[in-house]
């Protein structure tokens, strides 16, 4: 069996909060929590669950984004990235790269298209000059957008040309793996499809592996091979993505399926929404994290320990106590 372009195992990030005498911290919140999951080449792994389950700190702790190392390990083509200084995670970059989910102020305002693409390339010394330049042209053309734009400021363009502008940036050295962090949130539900399609085709044409990060399960079903749901900052249930709309396992992935708007308003839904609010990752709930809003929950999900990962088809497993008891 090939091994996965990246392996991701018991990876967990927490942050200081604020507090005490001059504001000093002391303690931390643990917002990723012992997270397991794998990307192969050429695969988009989908990363869905609730605002604040720790999705977007999942893909930062990958890239190593933040200020606070997080712990664990992080494979990437056999380099642990967590482990490499800071020369060697400058050329690791290259093949490791982002599209964040404001295309706006994602983008330096006061630089010109020709310069937010082309700086990149010029930092990792894979062209200057004029063939510097006609790399950028050819990006730009191949993201929808005209080698006219190069001399434009971000603000003279719409959201979607500004995404575009983003992933050109971002694809402009050949990466090997992206992390679409919330990449079409913030954008008309047309020009999503657009951004979604274009992703599609760069994936196809040039073997990438994609981290798509979201909240829209409407969107992943279209876009992902294999998708991971995140409560909390666990990962409860991951499985190819059409096994898993299709018979979820775990509670709050049937919930949020069942949440997905339903293009026949007669039509009843399999079950009643989530109820309460998610609990503070100050405090979390003991046992199971999810038990305060699952209407399953037992004294064991509760009290008891964190439930363990069952395989509940080919590639498809969930953390629920109540799936140990069925199978």
């Amino acid at each position: 069996m090939t091994e996965p372009l990246l392996q991701v195992r018991g990876l967990r990030a927490s942050f200081p909060v604020g507090g005490g005498l001059l504001r000093r911290s002391t303690r931390r919140v643990v917002a990723v929590d012992g997270v397991d999951f794998h990307v192969a080449a050429g695969e988009t792994l989908a990363l869905v669950g609730e605002s604040g389950c720790g999705k977007t700190t999942v893909g930062r702790s990958i890239l190593r984004l933040h200020p606070d190392p997080p712990s664990g390990s992080v494979l990437f083509d056999g380099q642990d990235v967590l482990a490499l200084g800071t020369l060697a995670l400058r050329r690791l970059r290259r093949h490791m790269q982002v599209v964040f989910q404001d295309p706006f102020s994602s983008l330096n305002p006061r630089l010109t298209v020709r310069t937010l693409v082309g700086e990149a390339v010029a930092v990792h010394g894979l062209a200057r000059g004029r063939e510097r330049v006609d790399r950028v042209e050819a990006i730009l053309r191949r993201v929808g957008l005209s080698p006219d734009h190069m001399n434009r400021y971000p603000h003279e363009f719409s959201g979607g040309q500004r995404q575009r502008i983003c992933i050109a940036r971002a694809l402009v050295l050949e990466p090997r793996f992206v992390v679409c962090d919330e990449a079409v949130s913030a954008l008309d539900v047309s020009v999503q499809a657009q951004i979604v399609n274009l992703l599609a085709d760069l994936q196809e044409e040039r073997g990438l592996s994609y981290l798509f990060i979201a909240h829209d399960l409407a969107l992943v079903r279209h876009i992902a091979h294999r998708t991971a749901v995140m409560y909390m900052g666990r990962i409860v249930e991951t499985g190819p993505t059409e096994a898993l709309f299709a018979e979820p396992r775990h509670p709050y992935t049937q919930a949020l399926i069942a949440a997905i708007p339903q293009p026949f308003p007669g039509r009843r839904r399999p079950q009643a929404p989530l109820r309460g609010e998610v609990p503070s990752l100050l405090h979390p709930p003991a046992g199971c994290r999810f038990h305060t809003r699952c209407p399953h929950a037992e004294q064991r999900c509760r009290h008891g320990e964190r439930p363990m990962s069952i395989e509940v088809g080919p590639g498809h497993a969930a953390r629920c106590h109540l799936l140990w008891s069925k199978d």
